[in-house]
């Protein structure tokens, strides 16, 4: 390698470093004020958090990954590292991660992204809909489930990846859309949208390198990210109480079973972290990513966060005993979303059969070199 291509290389390292620890620094700032028990009281009441999603409009954190053009600094997901993790550290209560993936979808077609939030779909995943009505007039009928934060939401972006395009919905035509409240286990907003020839307002064409069904893989690279969050929060706590809580005359963190415990959840927290961040280097952007290793990534990242998941809200409760399953305790804000996001976007057992139908097709021979470079050809 030449010399002015290695100091392009380190000069482009460089600012990446600086565009996280930039993020870091305001997403650190702007959660840990913002976001407290009040905010999460208003999501137990329904709702909308709109001083919260303000903020972080005015932070440019759901433009992050759009094109300068479009009103984003062109991050990669890398890069928004500290975003993502933060939405699962702190439990944010928006719909952060949906409007960044919003945002680069619309980045991509050409187009800057609403401040408000958009409710996301895809054929395939989520969503089992069908276009009909005429040329000039066409509709959307069908059904997507579980859709986040939707009943909040303006329009919905209907991905169908087989044509490679986004339909705009108005979800504000109640002749023709039915939203239907529902939450997750967590109790964030998980609505239903029933389409009824509802009228496509307009299709945007759209295409992610790499990815086959964008809208469920991003998703399942967001959500490892904020369970990766998650877990670093439930460990926290976890340290903090055993360091805390005293029985027999001394902390029950001196007790060897509470350490090896801790020691457990911190290599399902380190783990799920190592995994996501893989995710997170490979998936594509407007100005990053490694398409050719993106889906096995993400598929690892979401299974292998998942596992932890199960695995550390578990020892997370066990360690703090009954005061964990209190509702005043803030502890079940990071186990209950957790547990949910755990499924959501594909669950271990979708992606570990995923994984597993790719490496049967590989075959014995190409198995290991398909695993060392992150890539089957049929995942």
């Amino acid at each position: 390698m030449s010399a002015p291509d290695t100091a392009a290389r380190e000069a482009a390292r460089a600012d990446a470093a600086g565009i996280g620890a930039q993020i870091e620094r305001s997403v650190e700032r702007l959660f840990d004020e913002r976001v407290d028990a009040a905010a999460h009281a208003a999501l137990e009441r329904g709702d909308w958090p709109d001083a919260l999603w303000r903020a972080v409009v005015e932070a440019g954190f759901p433009a992050a990954l759009a094109d300068a053009a479009h009103g984003g600094i062109e991050a990669g997901w890398r890069d928004v590292w500290p975003i993502l993790h933060g939405i699962g550290y702190w439990q944010v209560p928006l719909p952060l991660a949906e409007a960044m993936i919003g945002a680069l979808a619309l980045s991509l077609a050409g187009e800057p992204a609403p401040p408000e939030p958009i409710a996301l779909a895809e054929q395939g995943s989520d969503a089992s809909v069908e276009t009909g009505g005429t040329p000039r007039r066409p509709t959307l009928s069908g059904r997507a489930r579980g859709i986040p934060w939707a009943r909040h939401c303006r329009r919905a972006l209907v991905s169908l990846p087989d044509c490679a395009e986004l339909l705009w919905i108005d979800l504000r035509r109640g002749d023709t859309v039915q939203v239907v409240a529902g939450t997750n286990l967590a109790g964030e907003p998980r609505d239903d949208l029933v389409f009824d020839a509802a009228p496509i307002e307009r299709r945007t064409a759209f295409a992610l390198p790499g990815l086959d069904r964008p809208l469920l893989e991003l998703g399942a690279l967001v959500r490892s990210a904020a369970i990766a969050g998650a877990l670093d929060a439930a460990l926290d706590r976890s340290v903090r109480h055993a360091g805390e809580r005293v029985q027999f005359g001394r902390p029950i963190g001196s007790f060897q079973a509470i350490q090896h415990a801790l020691a457990v959840l911190a290599a399902e927290a380190a783990a799920a972290r190592t995994a996501a961040l893989v995710a997170a280097g490979s998936a594509p952007s407007v100005a990053a990513g490694d398409p050719s290793r993106a889906r096995f990534d993400v598929a690892v990242a979401k299974l292998r966060c998942g596992e932890a998941a199960t695995r550390g809200a578990a020892i997370a409760h066990q360690v703090h005993g009954a005061i964990g399953f209190t509702r005043e305790h803030p502890l079940h804000r990071a186990s209950r979303r957790l547990w949910a996001w755990r499924a959501e976007h594909g669950s271990d057992a979708q992606w570990a059969q995923r994984l597993g139908a790719a490496a049967l097709d590989a075959g014995g021979p190409a198995f290991w070199p398909a695993l060392t470079q992150r890539h089957f050809e049929s995942l």
